[in-house]
């Protein structure tokens, strides 16, 4: 197991990762910290509750890309099932930092 330092919303987290998903992971965070920092008003909202709206977020745009994958036009290929459990696996990574972050308070 792999161990990546990730900056979110000024705090720093270990997060553990297979060997050679470590860029990967660092990618996730900086979608994070950028979904983070995109939201107004969250300098006066708890940590938790800013990761929570960025989650939300994130989670609003793979909802919306499924939705586009399953109305695409009938030439379109099918969608990778990969990418579907890449999606998914993000998502359960995500509940897991803002469960961590939960425990902190």
């Amino acid at each position: 197991m792999s161990r990546v330092d990730l900056m979110i919303g000024g705090r720093d987290y270990a997060v553990a990762c297979s060997p050679g998903e470590e860029d990967h992971v660092r990618l996730l965070g900086r979608i994070i910290e950028e979904k983070m920092d995109a939201l107004p008003g969250t300098t006066n909202q708890s940590e938790v509750r800013s990761m929570l709206f960025a989650a939300l977020l994130l989670a609003d745009e793979v909802q919306e890309l499924r939705q586009q994958a399953d109305q695409g036009a009938p030439d379109t290929p099918p969608a990778d099932p990969a990418l579907g459990e890449r999606l998914d696996a993000v998502a359960a990574r995500l509940e897991q930092l803002a469960a961590s972050v939960e425990g902190l308070f």
